[in-house]
C-alpha cells in the first residue's frame, strides 16, 4: 500500500509560479516511479511529468517542456511540480500517483496503481 497527500496548490496569476508537492508513505519510496496528472472540469485526466525512481530520468508532456520541473527527494519521500510561466490553461486539479514499477517512464493513468486526492491549482488571467 502507498499512500499520497498532495498539497502546494492555489490560485495565481498568468504568468506566476506554484510548487505542488505530494508527500508518500507505504511502501519504500525509493522503489517506484512517480508522477504528476492534472484533469480540468469536464476533460479526462491527463499526464503531466513522470520521474524515475532514482531521480534520473524524467519525462514530460509537450504542454510543459520548459515551464514545469518534476523533482523528488526520496529521504523526504516527496514528489514535487515547479510551475512556471503559468497559463489559464493549467487550471485543473492536480494528482501525484505511484508507479510500482522500476522500468520505463509512463504516461497512462492505467501504469500507476495509486492516487493522492489532488489539488487544485487555478491560474487566472
Amino acid at each position: 500500500q502507498v499512500q499520497l497527500v498532495e498539497s502546494g496548490g492555489g490560485l495565481v496569476q498568468a504568468g506566476g509560479s506554484l510548487r505542488p508537492s505530494c508527500v508518500a508513505s507505504g511502501r519504500t519510496f525509493s522503489r517506484y516511479n512517480m508522477g504528476w496528472f492534472r484533469q480540468a472540469p469536464g476533460k479526462e485526466r491527463e499526464f503531466v511529468a513522470a520521474i524515475s525512481w532514482n531521480g534520473g530520468s524524467t519525462y514530460y508532456a509537450d504542454f510543459v517542456k520548459g515551464r514545469f520541473t518534476i523533482s523528488r527527494d526520496n529521504a523526504k519521500n516527496t514528489v514535487d511540480l515547479q510551475m512556471n510561466s503559468l497559463k489559464p490553461e493549467d487550471t485543473a486539479v492536480y494528482y501525484c500517483a505511484a508507479d510500482l514499477g522500476r522500468g520505463a517512464l509512463r504516461a497512462y493513468t492505467g501504469a500507476y496503481e495509486y492516487w493522492g486526492q489532488g489539488t487544485q491549482v487555478t491560474v487566472s488571467s
